[in-house]
């Protein structure tokens, strides 16, 4: 059980890591292109489904190489 928590700390860390760095590089997560955005005068609407996409495949891969071992 220890393990997995600080395994799963690390990987917090590293994700977090990559998200600043992204942010600073203009790659910002949740503004990809491919993103839907429809504005109006009263409001807007915002999904991000490209960001989903590849949050998914990124998590789907990561569970699929804990799964291997």
């Amino acid at each position: 059980m220890g393990r997995l928590i600080i395994n799963a700390g690390i990987l917090l860390v590293v994700i977090g890591l990559v998200v600043v760095l992204g942010e600073r590089t203009g790659f910002r997560l949740g503004r990809l292109p491919g993103d839907i955005r429809i504005e109006g005068r009263r409001g807007g609407f915002y999904f991000p489904i490209v960001t989903c996409l590849l949050l998914s495949a990124i998590l789907s891969a990561i569970a699929w190489l804990f799964r291997s071992r």
